[in-house]
């Protein structure tokens, strides 16, 4: 298999389409047609994690965080991230990032999270905006169901549960084909009325070059008239962190004391306790103090995250509490969903787990 026939694989679990926009996803280093002997998988891609890679035979590393963030004006190795890239470069080795596409995937980061901590039926805590889009077409009313298929086909009309979605509205269209065309309907050089059906439908953003080439593919028009619009509407699959419930609820020094276990946490840092008993719990990777104010608003009475501030524990507003276990120990078990899934769905192909250990905060 080539480097690109694996990360689209990758990219079915999580779309690079769901990355924040600041973010640097997908292949960063290395030629998308090589043969892979094998890969890695990792948290994040330092230069002992590109040398484990050399050792197993390896070309490909698969890493949760980007190590190419920012733009990187030369390559001399001066910093830790251009002795890597040279590195990887010097040994034909590609460098595969998912981070937020991950993050916001519905079976990514926090759903881990949830399942490691036995959190039941999560629900996205901050649905991603920009995520749906409406296409708006106008068809000969023969031909109609056959653009309205091509549509489904292509992946248009999913909404929730439910499939083959659209609104349809019958009216009159006009047009007058000048010379050089070719017209499926009317004559050139004469004003030409058709009785049309507009169609409506509600597609992934993701899905909107598909979307176009069946449109184009199955419309009769020579100029095919159609609008797209991006939604305020979001997919309530997609987006960052989790919130659902403990099967039993518990003290809160005895949840705290279950995720310092399970999360192998060496420490947690919280707010203050407030004597409830925890079932509502919200969840979120990596830095995630910028969704306190959803965590609240989603009726958790705890939170857990990592890299919050001094006075952001102070937005608890003693109606939640506020765990932070550490950036690292919130997105640890990334690397075994990554594993798991791909020995799942390339079961013959080499996937080795990183032993690199590559958390850079200690505690004494």
């Amino acid at each position: 298999m080539t480097v690109l026939e694996i990360t689209r694989i990758l990219e079915e679990l999580a779309p690079l389409h769901y990355a924040e926009d600041f973010d640097n996803t997908g292949i960063l280093v290395g030629n998308p047609e090589a043969e892979v002997s094998g890969v890695l998988v990792t948290l994040d891609t330092l230069e002992t994690v590109v040398e484990e890679a050399i050792a197993h035979n390896c070309n490909l590393v698969v890493s949760f965080h980007p190590i190419i963030f920012g733009g990187l004006k030369k390559l001399t190795g001066s910093s830790y991230v251009e002795r890597t890239v040279i590195k990887a470069v010097q040994n034909q080795i590609a460098i595969y990032s998912m981070h937020t596409a991950l993050d916001n995937s519905p079976k990514g980061v926090n759903a881990k999270i949830c399942e490691i901590l036995g959190i039941q039926n999560p629900k996205i805590l901050i649905p991603k905006k920009g995520t749906l889009k409406k296409l708006t077409t106008y068809v000969p009313k023969s031909d109609a169901e056959k653009v309205r298929k091509g549509l489904f086909a292509a992946g248009a009309g999913n909404i929730g549960k439910y499939s083959d979605c659209s609104f349809n509205t019958d009216g009159t269209g006009s047009y007058k084909a000048n010379d050089g065309a070719n017209p499926a309907k009317g004559q050139i050089g004469q004003f030409h009325y058709e009785e049309e059906t507009q169609i409506n439908v509600v597609f992934s953003a993701m899905n909107e070059p598909r979307i176009k080439t069946a449109l184009l593919k199955h419309h009769p028009y020579e100029e095919v008239a159609y609008e797209i619009y991006t939604l305020d509407n979001t997919d309530p699959t997609i987006g960052m962190g989790m919130v659902g419930h403990l099967k039993s609820p518990m003290e809160e020094m005895q949840f705290l004391e279950l995720i310092k276990k399970k999360m192998k946490a060496s420490c947690v840092r919280h707010s203050e306790l407030l004597g409830k008993r925890i079932q509502k719990v919200a969840v979120l990777g990596g830095s995630g103090a910028f969704a306190i104010s959803a965590a609240k608003a989603s009726g958790a009475h705890v939170f857990i995250t990592s890299d919050v501030k001094y006075h952001q524990f102070y937005e608890a507003e003693n109606k939640m509490v506020i765990a932070d276990i550490g950036h690292y120990e919130t997105e640890q078990f990334t690397k075994n969903l990554l594993v798991d899934y791909l020995t799942k769905k390339i079961p013959n192909f080499a996937i080795r787990l990183s032993e690199s250990k590559t958390n850079p905060i200690k505690y004494l």
